[in-house]
């Protein structure tokens, strides 16, 4: 896994993202389901976002990608959602008779963080500083 640098910067933001197609609908299937394959990672790539891993069921979307720390979450999944729904509407038109508003996934996503460190790691670092303060140093604890 590789970290990602900015001129004063370093990260490594990754998220697990879940969405569903309207009603549940098994439609992802077949060419349909390759298609939209292709479409997520073309708008992925011209977002500067890694996909880590992805999965295209039937009825819904699973993707674990890092992007750059000036996207927002949600501007990813309207991009991720957007594109692929409208562009498979119009190259499948069968789509177009099961969803006559034009809307093919589902209202809403999950989004879950996901990274190289956790919670427990970060409270011992803290810690390990609590008991050895710096001088100019003042520790702190949000409740």
């Amino acid at each position: 896994m590789r970290n990602r640098h900015g001129n004063h910067t370093v990260t490594r933001l990754t998220v697990h993202l879940v969405w569903i197609t309207k009603y549940r609908y098994h439609v992802l299937k077949g060419e349909i389901q390759k298609r939209c394959r292709e479409l997520l990672i073309q708008v992925c790539d011209s977002e500067d976002v890694r996909i880590l891993k992805g999965v295209v069921s039937k009825d819904h979307v699973h993707m674990h990608i890092e992007y750059p720390p000036s996207k927002s979450i949600s501007d990813l999944v309207k991009g991720l959602k957007g594109r692929p729904s409208r562009l498979l509407q119009k190259e499948f038109p069968e789509l177009g008779k099961r969803y006559w508003g034009k809307h093919m996934w589902g209202i809403g996503y999950g989004a879950w963080s996901a990274g190289n460190i956790t919670d427990d790691l970060i409270q011992e670092y803290l810690e390990h500083h609590k008991e050895r303060p710096n001088e100019d140093a003042e520790n702190f604890v949000m409740e």
